[in-house]
């Protein structure tokens, strides 16, 4: 068989790794590579090129070191190839088609695998196109089968890919696809709606939150990027339910353990749509959320509001202060309505170290204010004097009637920190 290889052959050794499913237990590429070089010293192959490549042949214009093959073999640097099986040089009609022209224009004159020879005959080449429609036919049916696994997996309620960071998938053989909760991450992705729906904090404010204090890694040891935070937070699987493919319109319920409830999911949407309309200054705001941590696992506090409407038409309001759980997700802190956090707050005002020069100087420029206002009202050019003030009344009063930000001023004047129990506030 050696004497009937032209001496004027010469040949590219081209080895291209496997990634299609069913050739896991194929050849390596250095495997590919030292078994055909025994080929061709066994034939007495002139190789003078080796090139190696690892994108799938499915897809003709994806593999650049093909390209570049098919060009040195117009250019005449090499007239023949050698690799392991007909369908690593090709496995759709694009890529299949280039080397037959070449093959007719006569630039590509003999191909040898490990078990079959295609030269520039009419037989060799149709055979050559059989073996490699062959290996199309086999990539055509193996999507189609996955996507029909894929579907009938979707309608029995499992997501058929790994699933959103929070969740983890079942090792066990007899569930496979079954999507479970991750017990360390879980938690932190529940936090991320509910700061969101509750406390108003844009996707930015939760991504710094996670950097900074938190820490959060995903399971594959990455962090999640602000685009990652807003797809978290706009996807339905955290209630139970699927779309897939995405943007195809087909819906499915979820066997899988829910992380929320459809109503938090729903008031995260509404929130972040309202950022996007509404500007910051206009945000809702809670007074104490960023400024007390849980006496007993040590998280952030958060707040919740809620609305009670009655049959004669009123509708009151109420906001209730507890841990964010970010530590503990079992902690037992409690919520604290902010009427009765109100209460205890002007009870420890009489007990606590107040730094007393930030505020005196702040009511006396009120209280200057104030008198000033009252003289021109009245038109009388009485002087302005300003004798004893209270502090702790005016702090009484600041936290029963100012504003969010005079209230938040307050609480940084306190010499020690501020904490919330089991529905108790306390100092230290």
């Amino acid at each position: 068989m050696k004497d009937l290889i032209p001496s004027t052959f010469k040949y590219c050794l081209y080895a291209r790794k496997s990634t299609e499913q069913d050739e896991k237990q194929a050849l390596s590429i250095d495997s590919q590579i030292n078994e055909m070089k025994q080929i061709g010293q066994r034939l007495g192959l002139h190789i003078v090129e080796v090139k190696k490549e690892s994108h799938s042949a499915k897809e003709s214009d994806k593999r650049p070191i093909f390209a570049e093959m098919i060009n040195e073999l117009i250019l005449g640097k090499y007239n023949g190839i050698l690799t392991w099986a007909p369908d690593r040089l090709s496995r759709n009609a694009g890529d299949l088609g280039s080397l037959v022209d070449l093959m007719d224009q006569g630039k590509l004159l003999d191909i040898q695998t490990y078990g079959q020879k295609f030269s520039n005959s009419p037989n060799e080449k149709f055979l050559l196109m059989i073996l490699c429609s062959q290996a199309k036919l086999e990539n055509d049916n193996k999507s189609i089968n996955i996507k029909r696994g894929m579907r009938a997996r979707c309608e029995q309620g499992l997501w058929p890919t790994r699933p959103p960071t929070g969740y983890l998938k079942e090792k066990r053989i007899d569930k496979k696809c079954v999507s479970i909760l991750d017990p360390e991450r879980a938690p932190i992705i529940k936090q991320m709606f509910k700061k969101v729906a509750y406390d108003g904090w844009s996707g930015r404010k939760i991504h710094t939150w996670l950097k900074t204090e938190i820490g959060f890694k995903t399971e594959t040891g990455g962090t999640l990027s602000l685009g990652n935070i807003y797809r978290i937070l706009q996807n339905h699987f955290y209630y139970g339910r699927f779309e897939y493919p995405k943007k195809s319109g087909n819906w499915y319920t979820g066997i899988h353990e829910p992380l929320i409830t459809k109503e938090l999911f729903n008031l995260t949407q509404a929130q972040t749509k309202r950022q996007t309309l509404i500007p910051k200054s206009e945000q809702k705001e809670f007074a104490f959320t960023k400024i007390m941590k849980c006496g007993l696992c040590g998280s952030g506090i958060t707040a919740e509001e809620k609305f009670k409407h009655q049959k004669n038409g009123n509708v009151h309001r109420y906001v209730y202060y507890g841990c964010t759980g970010v530590r503990d997700v079992n902690c037992k802190c409690g919520y604290v309505n902010e009427k009765d956090l109100i209460k205890q707050l002007k009870t420890l005002i009489d007990d606590v170290d107040i730094k007393l020069l930030p505020m005196k100087e702040k009511i006396t420029r009120e209280v200057k204010r104030y008198k000033k206002f009252h003289s021109m009202l009245l038109d009388t050019k009485s002087e302005i004097v300003i004798k004893n003030i209270d502090l702790r009344n005016y702090a009484k009063f600041i936290l029963q009637e100012g504003e969010i930000k005079e209230q938040r001023e307050l609480i940084g004047c306190l010499r020690s920190n501020l904490f919330l129990a089991n529905k108790k506030i306390y100092l230290e």
